[in-house]
């Protein structure tokens, strides 16, 4: 099986970035131990802050991989061209968030891609990811 985690902007500052919502380790460390927590499946990763780059390789991917584990960011609110892309491509797509966007901030509390994703796993912190692999096996 092979699958696709995608995070989009500013979670390449995991780890340093409101550690009271985010926690205090990098996506780096926590690929690591999904990598050796599920040897089974072959996991890549890719992160951008740009939305365009993100529609870019959903695109590559979307007819070649498993799943697609897809952590939007802000754009999870706000694009209209990631939805159009994530409806477009045959590979599953799971929606995953850290936090849980329903006891945030309003604007956070509409996703504009959930509609158009396998499933929406959210608030389980980084164990968010390993819940959406969990659900693939």
């Amino acid at each position: 099986m092979k699958v696709l985690i995608i995070n989009g902007p500013n979670l390449n500052m995991l780890g340093r970035r409101e550690k009271e919502i985010y926690g205090n380790v990098s996506f780096e460390t926590y690929l690591e131990y999904l990598k050796e927590e599920f040897q089974m499946i072959n996991i890549q990763y890719f992160q951008s802050n740009i939305e365009g780059e993100i529609v870019d390789k959903l695109q590559a991917v979307g007819f070649d991989y498993d799943a697609i584990l897809l952590n939007a960011g802000a754009y999870t609110h706000t694009s209209i061209a990631l939805r159009d892309a994530i409806t477009l491509i045959s590979t599953p797509v799971i929606e995953i968030h850290i936090s849980n966007i329903l006891n945030r901030e309003s604007f956070r509390h509409k996703s504009v891609i959930g509609s158009e994703c396998r499933g929406s796993i959210i608030g389980f912190g980084l164990n968010s990811y390993k819940l959406g692999l969990q659900s693939l096996l």
